[in-house]
């Protein structure tokens, strides 16, 4: 066992909060280290999560394009086939590209990057197992919790990797399901579910609630249900799962309906998607003398403090959405503070998204959400088949809508579902961060055609101004 005892910072978990807060530090002069059980930096999110996931999505996408779209553009070819072995390769190599070259800025900032699993002994001391068994204890003046989330794992649906799988499980199937059962309408799900929907397996999603995505707004989910409905994806809403049998290659899985009626569906592999928990076990926190809230989150302040002063904690592992940037900003942040800055983060402007096709992406509150604050609203929508961009890339579903305050027209929350609204909904983000109103976008001249001009027309929408439609 060797000690270190020259740290400014320990990071445990090197995910998208730990390693962007690790270079962050470094940067402001921080001697800095940073603890994964991974060779490589990225966490969940870079190794089986955001970006994998978003590979097979574009992957399963084009293969879809070229069975369904491409003979509309004037694009015409005969056997058009899939070669899985060949998809996931490709998004193995994005994986690795880019966990490389996140290792490669750890190298640049001067960060010391320990592969292994890390523990407290104290509120400044971490002792470090390796994979060979040999252990190694960090001391530093102040410790970083960033590890992340897991998936929930269902008491009477053991995860055994094979027939009921994990959402990691299902970016690696090595062969397409032919038909695939997944519990949990939520993004993971859905995003899953359209990978194999596209390549070629029947999809069923059973989820407890009375509608899909329940964070988002409720005619977004809406209307996201129909055109996934249209897509081929099946729905079994309001049920609540009760188990699932295997015999032989295949099984079955079993749940409620909401009449109380038991009924079963027949499938080949069960994907588990009903939520993600904080990482926190093998941690000895109590060691620390680290406290968690009720929901099992590790409690912080403002400052993402715990209740011991020098040991912080952010991302996954902390209270708010499980999102890979609010865990980035929330590492440069609590970085800075440490520096002596104003770190900060608006909680209020982080967006989200659903990358199935259309895309769903949101920043503020759903009308759901200002109608039961009692603040007086007005809301305007604006089709993307009125778009000239939509229309030429023939992706006309979904539709822009803005919600803002009717005393003085700040935006309250902006919702697309359309064609790249993970990419339009920065806008709409920059000018909540700046205290803007549906007037001060309505007013901004946005290049034509393009599809962010559907923002602009439901934002004159507020004041009744739309021009095209």
């Amino acid at each position: 066992m060797s000690s270190n005892q020259n740290y400014d910072l320990v990071i445990i978990g090197a995910g998208p909060g730990g390693y962007v807060a690790a270079i962050r530090a470094a940067q402001l002069g921080l001697k800095t280290a940073a603890i994964d059980k991974r060779a490589t930096p990225g966490g969940t999110c870079l190794h089986v999560g955001c970006i994998p996931s978003k590979a097979l999505l574009d992957s399963s996408e084009i293969y879809e394009l070229a069975q369904t779209k491409f003979k509309r553009h004037g694009v015409e070819f005969d056997n058009v086939t899939l070669n899985l072995p060949n998809m996931m390769k490709r998004k193995g190599e994005v994986v690795k590209g880019l966990t490389m070259g996140v290792l490669g800025l750890m190298k640049k900032n001067k960060i010391d990057y320990i592969q292994g699993a890390g523990r407290f002994l104290s509120k400044t001391e971490v002792e470090v197992e390796k994979a060979d068994g040999s252990k190694e204890t960090l001391t530093a003046k102040n410790m970083l919790i960033a590890t992340g989330s897991e998936p929930v794992e269902l008491p009477f649906m053991k995860f055994d990797h094979e027939f009921v799988c994990d959402s990691t499980d299902a970016l690696s199937f090595d062969k397409v399901p032919e038909r695939l059962v997944l519990i949990g309408g939520g993004v993971i799900g859905l995003e899953l579910g359209s990978v194999w929907r596209r390549l070629g397996a029947k999809v069923t999603v059973i989820e407890m609630l009375p509608r899909i995505l329940p964070p988002m707004d409720g005619e977004c989910a809406e209307a996201m249900q129909k055109m996934l409905k249209r897509q081929g994806l099946e729905f079994k809403l309001g049920c609540k799962v009760t188990g699932c049998e295997k015999t032989g290659a295949a099984g079955s899985v079993s749940y409620i309906n909401e009449k109380g009626e038991t009924e079963s569906v027949e499938c080949d592999k069960v994907v588990v998607a009903v939520g993600r928990r904080p990482y926190t076990s093998g941690l000895d926190l109590e060691a620390a003398g680290v406290q968690l809230d009720a929901m099992k989150r590790v409690a912080i302040n403002e400052r993402f403090q715990t209740s011991v002063e020098n040991i912080y904690a952010i991302g996954d592992a902390v209270e708010g959405p499980m999102l890979a940037h609010k865990a980035e900003e929330e590492g440069v942040a609590c970085a800075e503070i440490l520096a002596g800055k104003p770190g900060h983060i608006d909680k209020d402007t982080i967006p989200n998204v659903v990358y199935t096709w259309p895309e769903v992406a949101s920043v503020g509150k759903t009308e759901e959400e200002v109608k039961g604050s009692g603040v007086e609203y007005i809301s305007a929508t604006f089709p993307f088949m009125a778009n000239g961009r939509a229309k030429a890339m023939g992706e006309m579903d979904g539709f822009v809508k803005v919600i803002a305050a009717k005393e003085d027209d700040a935006l309250l929350g902006v919702h697309i579902v359309g064609p790249r609204a993970s990419d339009m909904i920065a806008e709409a983000v920059c000018a909540m961060a700046f205290g803007g109103s549906a007037e001060d976008i309505a007013r901004i001249c946005h290049a034509h055609p393009t599809l962010s001009e559907a923002l602009k027309e439901a934002a004159l929408g507020i004041d009744g101004r739309t021009i095209h439609m």
